[in-house]
């Protein structure tokens, strides 16, 4: 039960820092935050969209809730709520790229 808790709570921690790497590489290349807004101009950027709102879920979810409780002054369990999401959105993340280092491995 104890091994279990621990990988998991490994997945979640890979999937929060994959997030995070991917946001701020979106970032850094477009000079603007990642959204959940990718405007389908061509086949490949709708792509790219899916996959980097796919894999930077967690950080833009964390990024909006954080900027909500201080700007907007939402309620905290409005950033419960979205820690919760961001969480397991993170956790399954964090398994899929276990899982593709596993296989890449054998």
């Amino acid at each position: 039960m104890l091994t279990q808790a621990l990988i998991a709570t490994y997945a979640v921690c890979i999937g929060f820092v994959l997030a995070g790497l991917i946001g701020s590489f979106f970032q850094l290349v477009t000079d603007r935050p990642p959204n959940f807004d990718f405007g389908a101009r061509s086949s490949l950027a709708f792509v790219w969209g899916m996959v980097m709102c796919i894999l930077a879920g967690p950080f833009i979810i964390m990024r909006q809730a954080i900027r909500g409780r201080r700007i907007e002054r939402r309620p905290i369990g409005w950033l419960v709520a979205s820690s919760t999401i961001a969480g397991m959105w993170s956790l399954f993340s964090g398994i899929l790229i276990l899982n593709l280092i596993f296989v890449a491995l054998t």
